[in-house]
């Protein structure tokens, strides 16, 4: 098979990894990648599915990357990922430009869904298998800037939060083999990869299905020559152990950084979202880090207006986080998701009370940015570069606390010569709400 492909790849960064998974396949398979969608043959749409906004934004690709037909060279489009998954019949028969549907179980079969699409007659539609791991030992295609790589250690979710419809998406929760993703880790290193970060729907309960753990995972990552940093996103409170703690506390490899999403802080509101911990138990689990952890940058995510979210109930969010001064949060509005047991509860939040919320929720959190960021004035932090800013003749990159598309950026300035995955030493004279400026040391 030789055709010229075009990929589209929206949504989290474990769609990314089968994206880069998929263009590894096809590569081996004889086909080539073109940047430009008018020259691509195929075009691939890798979907997100989790929230209407996302949606909404894979439907708008799908429209964008289906005119190629008529402007470029165009012969097939393919929809995969998660909206491909949750909605495939829908996509066939609301969207006519699709030729195939790839579902989240099955990317490794995108060659053959490719071939079907050429050969059949009818659209080929393969989905359903959410709990299937698909296998593919080829080296992926990173999409990623050369040193940095995410590395999924496991798929699916098993936690069955009332407003999540991953479960639907993506099957339940499985670990992959710990010798496999030694073996990537290791492949990934070869090829000059610095900084790995390790993802999952939820990190925190690697190996509990297969009889290991997420802390021995990283004992052995951190004996990989060429990785120097490594992180993990997505951890549950109540699955944060003092073991897990105490392994990162050991090595200096392992960013003293967490990403906890605590969606909410009001125990009523805690079990109407069908979450396993409460306030006082986050509380007691954050002061927990920071103390083995100083200086831990912690990160995380909130829900508002969930149904039957109250003033009280937003007030007691707004006051823990208040009190908890996080260095990094997202905060998102209930998105009413088809096929979940909260889409049926009868207290739906008002969009306009929703905004409100979410606006005065990240008025109070940039303020609390600003005063941990300044707080750093003066200190000395690791940097991975990552490029130069024409505009304000600086480089730029990452520190230990910022992950890649997610977090601010550290902004410096230097005579020297600096090439993108350098780790260098930065002092930092200057902070804004989420971003740092300071001078190569």
């Amino acid at each position: 098979m030789t055709y010229k492909i075009g990929l589209v790849s929206l949504g989290c960064a474990k769609n990314q990894t089968d994206a880069e998974t998929m263009l590894s396949l096809l590569l081996d398979d004889g086909c080539e990648t073109v940047a430009d969608p008018a020259e691509a043959e195929i075009i691939i749409v890798n979907t997100c599915g989790f929230i209407d906004s996302a949606k909404q934004e894979s439907i708008n690709a799908i429209l964008e990357m289906a005119e190629y037909k008529e402007t470029g060279v165009c012969r097939k489009l393919i929809v995969t990922g998660c909206l491909a998954e949750r909605y495939a019949e829908d996509i066939l028969r609301e969207l006519p430009e699709v030729d195939a549907v790839l579902g989240t179980g099955d990317y490794d079969r995108i060659a053959e869904i490719i071939e079907r699409s050429l050969t059949e007659d009818e659209i080929p539609m393969i989905h359903g298998n959410i709990d299937r791991t698909p296998e593919c030992t080829l080296p992926r295609v990173l999409l990623t800037p050369p040193y940095t790589a995410y590395l999924k250690i496991a798929d699916g979710c098993s936690n069955n939060c009332t407003y999540c419809a991953i479960p639907k998406i993506r099957g339940h929760f499985r670990s992959r083999d710990k010798n496999d993703i030694l073996n990537e880790a290791r492949e990934l290193a070869g090829r000059g990869v610095r900084e790995l970060i390790l993802i999952a729907q939820d990190t925190t309960r690697y190996g509990t299905d297969i009889g290991t753990s997420l802390s021995e995972l990283l004992e052995e990552l951190v004996k990989i020559d060429g990785i120097d940093w490594i992180r993990a996103h997505y951890f549950y409170s109540e699955a944060i152990t003092k073991e897990l703690i105490d392994t990162m506390s050991r090595h200096d490899k392992i960013c003293s950084y967490i990403d906890i999403p605590i969606q909410h802080a009001s125990d009523r509101i805690l079990r109407r979202m069908a979450r396993r911990t409460t306030r006082a138990e986050m509380e007691k689990k954050l002061d927990y880090i920071r103390k083995t952890l100083p200086g831990c940058f912690i990160r995380t995510s909130i829900i508002v207006g969930f149904p039957g979210e109250t003033d009280d109930d937003f007030n007691e969010l707004y006051d823990f986080v208040k009190r908890m001064r996080f260095d990094r949060m997202g905060v998102f509005t209930y998105s009413r998701e088809e096929g979940t047991p909260a889409a049926e509860f009868p207290d739906q939040v008002d969009e306009d009370v929703k905004t409100a919320r979410l606006d005065k929720l990240m008025r109070l959190q940039q303020g609390i940015s600003l005063e941990l960021n300044r707080a750093r004035i003066g200190s000395v932090l690791e940097v991975i570069a990552e490029g130069y800013d024409e505009d304000n003749y600086l480089f730029y990159g990452r520190g230990r606390g910022d992950s890649i598309d997610v977090d601010g950026k550290i902004y410096f300035g230097t005579e020297d010569e600096i090439e993108a995955g350098d780790i260098i030493s930065v002092r930092i004279v200057d902070a804004s709400e989420y971003d740092l400026t300071g001078e190569k040391i």
